[in-house]
Order: C-alpha cells, then structure tokens, then sequence
C-alpha cells in the first residue's frame, strides 16, 4: 500500500491537502507542529507546581500553558498527575505506538489507551459515561463530525497550544475546543495474490470478480473513516459533498450484490482472507502494507481518481479529564515539531506541515514517503460532513440492510 512521492510531486500533494483545509474544513473519524523556538521550549522543561487540588484546579481551567504559568509548570503538574487516559488510538494507527511511547520516555507519564479500536462515537459516549471516574478520557482523537457534536455539547474544554498560530484558521475551533491534527486521502487496498483484477477506481469494485470482497473500516454510522468512505464513494456516484445519498446507494447495491462485507476490516480480517479488499485512509493503508508484507501479504494500495476525498481527524481535551494537565501536555507534544514528524512518519499529514518545511523541520525521508496522489481532492465543510453523517445514521440500515 506504500507509494511513494518524491521531489516536487510530494511537495504538491501536501500542499493540496494543506491548501484545502485552510478553505474548507476537514472530515472526520475512529491517529506535529511545526518547528521552531516556543516548540522547542516546550519540549522537555521542568519545574514545580502547586498541591495537586490546586494544581488540578488551575489545569482545568486552563486554555494556554500560560495560565499555568508556562511550560515548565505545565510539565510539572503533568508529571504529579502521572497518567493520561487516551482512547482509541490503535498502535498501527498514524504511528500513535511510536507517539505513545515518546510520550511516556519524555515525560514518564503513563498511557492508558482504551478501547483502542473504538470509533469517534465511542469516545464520546465514554466522555458522557464516565464522567466523574478516574478511568475517563482525558483526551480524544474524533472525526469533523464528532468534533463538531462534543463541541456543541459541551463535553471538551478549550485550549491553544504553543503553536496555535501555526494551524491554519479553518482547521480549528476559534475557542480552542477542538483542531485539526493528521489527515490524508481515502485509498483502495488489496491483497494482490487473492485479488486477480486490480481496481482502480471506487466506481470499479461494482464488479462480480469482487465478490465477498469489499470491506470498509467500520460502521459509518459511528466511524469516520467508513463515513469518509460512504462519501468518497457518492462522488465516484454522480453524487456531490451536499448529496451523499449516491453513496448509500452504492454500497447497497454492492451489499445486494454479494460485494460488500459488513465486517469491520483490520489486519486480522486481512490476513484471514475475509476482507481481500478495503477503503480506508491511505495512511492506515500504507501502514497495513508493511505488516501485512512480513506476515506474507503483497499489500497494495490505490488512491482512486474518481473519488479523491480527503479529511482531517481532530484533538480535544475533555472537559471533565480526570488528568487535566496531562491533557494539556499531550497537546503540546503532539503539536511540536517532534509530535508532528512522528505522524508524518506514520504517513499521514499533519495539520502543521506547511509550517513545518517552511521551517526546514519537517522529516524529508517521512515526507517523500507519502502515498501517490493524483488529481483534485475535495473536501468538506463542517456543515457537510455533519449533514453526511446525519444522512448515512438515518439511511445507512434501509440501504444496506
């Protein structure tokens, strides 16, 4: 699934999903900034904070490291906490393994990941359901819908990282209650041994060869990655970002015809020959492709020209974190020049990237390691990627069913 840019064609295909997210805002589901001096202080400064009643008070209520008296106090109190409860952020997912684990040799805080193959529905159900618990999320990684929806309500709380100004304005909340972090291309994958005739387009895989065959990456009614799906899938269908419904139709068509698989696709159902096909993001398909090859799976990955859609998934803190300055660290690790390479390293965009090579910060080896791209991606906006999803929960079990 790994194709490859390099030189100036890379450069563009980055920068066209940089571009388009500054006019139009990003999509969503479920896996960093730019360089320079205030990331850098941040990156591993120490101090002391107050009494942890206090502390966790003032970190609550806290929407830049400043109101805490800057980043050393920041990491300090982080530090007290000594946990941060993530939620579902799967290893192979964006490199969040590798993210993780620099996290936690940085700072010593340890990482709790729960559910790590839940949807962005999950983690806003867990935000409402354990409100109050030590086992609550303190952090999420959503969708553009479900950015959008815990915004509205109220279940995040505002904060700017040290490098706000590097994330274009389209790609955040003005308050800080959510931004955008990663993104890519939805892609096509296949087991070439199992799969005879390559598809090449979205529109393709309506084809009797690709009998129990397809698979998306979730429900799309909770997952944004299997709602980003459904969408690139309309527009490979005559459909637009403001008409969606040629989507569900194709997929239902494709479930009548025996073609599509209602199962959640992973690497597991990969290797059991279940889903020989799926449409997921081409940075989760790249990195299938790697371990998929050592267990003996030639993996390849097709970004389609007729459906070339492209989003962004989101950070926000809870505002009920058991663990609130913690919260707060990780979004400045995971929007400095360290965190925004690491993602780049699991193939995937990050919000800051422009800011990144504009600095001479950004992983070149990483970079020129980005799937291919060819064409004009579109995006959606806030408004339709919410109206899209409203759409596919209400029609997707009658077009599928």
């Amino acid at each position: 699934m790994n194709r490859r840019l390099t030189g100036i064609a890379a450069t563009a295909a980055v920068l066209a999903l940089s571009a388009a997210a500054c006019s139009s805002s990003k999509s969503s589901d479920a896996g960093s900034k730019s360089g320079g001096s205030a990331q850098s202080s941040s990156a591993g400064s120490t101090g002391s904070a107050a009494g942890s009643t206090d502390a966790k008070k003032d970190a609550a209520s806290a929407t830049t490291a400043q109101d805490l008296g800057g980043m050393d106090a920041l990491v300090a109190a982080a530090k007290k906490e000594g946990t941060l409860n993530a939620i579902a952020l799967p290893k192979t997912w964006a490199n969040y393994g590798a993210i993780m684990d620099a996290f936690t040799a940085k700072y010593g805080i340890k990482i709790n990941d729960a559910n790590p193959d839940g949807s962005s529905q999950d983690e806003l159900n867990a935000i409402k359901q354990q409100k109050g618990k030590s086992s609550a999320p303190d952090v999420v990684d959503v969708g553009q819908a479900a950015a959008n929806s815990g915004a509205a309500d109220g279940l995040f709380a505002p904060y700017q990282v040290a490098t706000w100004s590097q994330i274009a304005d389209a790609q955040k909340d003005a308050k800080g209650l959510w931004y955008n972090d990663y993104g890519g291309y939805i892609a096509i994958g296949y087991d070439a041994d199992k799969v005879k005739t390559p598809p090449t387009t979205l529109k393709s895989l309506d084809n009797p060869a690709y009998k129990s065959q397809v698979a998306l990456n979730g429900d799309p009614t909770k997952a944004n990655a299997a709602l980003s799906g459904v969408i690139a899938a309309a527009l490979a269908n005559g459909g637009t970002l403001d008409n969606v419904q040629p989507g569900l139709d194709f997929f239902g068509k494709l479930k009548s015809d025996g073609v599509f698989v209602p199962v959640k696709a992973t690497q597991a159902t990969i290797q059991s020959g279940t889903t020989p096909i799926t449409i997921d993001w081409d940075y989760l398909q790249a990195s299938a492709a790697t371990d998929l090859k050592a267990k003996g799976i030639n993996w390849k990955v097709v970004v389609p020209s007729d459906a070339l859609f492209g989003g962004f998934y989101n950070q926000a803190i809870s505002a009920s974190a058991p663990h609130p300055a913690a919260a707060r660290l990780w979004e400045e690790f995971l929007y400095s020049a360290e965190g925004q390479n690491l993602w780049l390293k699991g193939q995937a965009r990050p919000a800051e990237l422009d800011a990144l090579q504009k600095a001479g910060t950004a992983d070149a080896a990483a970079l020129a390691a980005l799937p291919a791209v060819t064409g004009t991606p579109q995006f959606a906006t806030q408004d339709q990627m919410s109206a899209a999803s409203k759409l596919t929960v209400a029609g997707w079990a009658k077009a599928t069913g």
